[in-house]
């Protein structure tokens, strides 16, 4: 039997009250720990470690890294335990959660927690049920609703491949993964058309798929082909250390060159499609912008988010004064002209989960987008 350990260690540390742990499969990150094996220290116990793997034995860890560690069935079961640490208190049910399971979305978690599928202390609870330390919360994921998600040759504009992820390049118009209303033709679809195996953790509607761009956004996008790497890339979207760098083409010319939007943005109370920047309700946001070529009519903006809320570019911009041309939501008057919200995922970058090398990707603007700034820029200045 082998205990296989996914687990990222910040520095060694003594254990002064340790717990020995059965051999099992375990899931762990972000905690200051030093592992120790039943047949001495573990060979590769060094910081900054991921992935250790120990033969038939017993581990010690420090009692609050016990408390929080959950064993996995070997049949990857969906069920899991947690426990709220003391630092871990007083936040809500969700946040928790969310914090704890990168891999999942905050939307999913909230839509388990309504529907019963988490128990706080035996109990069902709400999203925003306040925790406390010593809390138990149990999460059962149940089965998705069956799609048959088919291959289909669809042409992917491939940036980058290996063993572990792919980088594509997403034309605008194409839908990231099915749902309702799209049970074809997706990305996923063309995935399953290119790739022999992709990660589970999305589920059957959404193999592969660690982030997501509106259907009109082109640009970069990377999917994980197993589930390591998809846990690896999860925990670096959620703790922010992942490089996005956007193009948006706005309308108008920026008074300032430079600058910071960190408007919270939370669900407009009345058009529940749309999302808004004047909700006390929001969750924080930040976008660092700086203005590229412009005319009087319109700009070329470099956006680099330091968070992912939905539609945060388009709502911060829209917020400034300045929205995204061909926005049908959010600045109708601006669309008519293009075939769609001028918004591009120009650069990714990354550490990747299997060599810890930093990686950096861009994707080449589309024939629109370009249309889009000589007709905006270009021929204004003629």
């Amino acid at each position: 039997m082998r205990c296989d350990l996914e687990i990222r260690l910040m520095a060694e540390a003594l254990v002064p009250n340790a717990y020995q742990i059965p051999a099992g499969v375990y899931e762990k990150s972000d905690y200051t720990v030093s592992l120790h094996c039943g047949k001495g220290m573990a060979e590769d116990s060094t910081p900054g470690t991921r992935g250790l793997m120990f033969d038939d034995a017993s581990l010690t860890v420090a009692e609050d890294v016990y408390r929080s560690m959950r064993q996995v069935s070997a049949a990857n079961s969906t069920s899991m335990e947690l426990v709220v640490s003391a630092n871990e208190a007083k936040i809500r049910l969700d946040q928790f959660l969310a914090k704890r399971l990168p891999a999942f979305s905050r939307s999913r978690l909230q839509q388990l927690i309504r529907d019963g599928f988490v128990r706080l202390n035996n109990s069902t609870s709400r999203p925003r049920q306040i925790v406390r330390g010593g809390d138990k919360i149990e999460l059962t994921e149940p089965p998705l609703e069956k799609i048959e998600t088919l291959p289909e040759p669809i042409p992917l504009e491939i940036l980058f491949e290996d063993a572990d992820l792919v980088i594509i390049n997403k034309p605008p118009g194409l839908v990231i993964h099915p749902g309702a209303g799209h049970r074809e033709h997706t990305l996923v679809n063309a995935l399953l058309n290119h790739c022999a195996t992709l990660s589970g953790i999305g589920g059957k509607e959404r193999p592969g798929i660690v982030h997501r761009l509106d259907k009109e956004t082109s640009g970069c996008v990377v999917v994980a082909k197993n589930d390591f790497t998809h846990r690896d890339l999860s925990a670096q979207f959620a703790a922010r250390t992942v490089e996005k760098i956007y193009l948006a083409l706005v309308a108008g010319k920026l008074r300032e060159a430079t600058g910071v939007i960190e408007e919270r943005i939370g669900r407009h109370p009345i058009h529940r499609e749309r999302m808004t920047a004047t909700t006390v309700r929001g969750r924080p946001a930040k976008t660092e912008y700086r203005a590229g070529r412009s005319s009087d009519c319109a700009t070329l903006i470099e956006c680099r988010l330091h968070s992912g809320r939905t539609h945060q570019i388009r709502v911060h911009l829209h917020h400034l004064g300045h929205p995204v041309l061909g926005d049908k939501t959010y600045a109708p008057r601006f669309a008519k002209n293009f075939p769609r919200q001028m918004l591009h995922a120009w650069k990714l970058g990354f550490r990747h989960p299997r060599t810890d090398e930093w990686k950096s990707f861009e994707a080449p603007l589309p024939e629109d987008f370009a249309a889009a700034i000589k007709l905006t820029i270009e021929s204004e200045k003629v």
